[in-house]
């Protein structure tokens, strides 16, 4: 699934997995430069503070309907 970084980039999900240390559960995600990043999930998923406002860190973006 693709989402979109509060500032702006776009990233798809890779898979979701488990910190071997911790036991952390982890996004691990790809940016379209194709570097992947890895981010706890409770992060990936929270909420940021942008000029006043609470949003998103990562939101989702609608997939595109296959063409008929």
């Amino acid at each position: 699934m693709r989402y979109r970084h509060y500032k702006g980039g776009l990233y798809d999900v890779v898979c979701e997995a488990v910190l071997e240390a911790d036991h952390t559960a982890v996004i691990v995600y790809r940016g379209q430069d194709g570097k992947t990043w890895v981010r706890p999930r409770d992060a990936f998923f929270g909420l940021v503070d942008v000029d006043g406002k609470r949003m998103p860190r990562f939101a989702p973006i609608d997939p595109v309907p296959a063409a008929v």
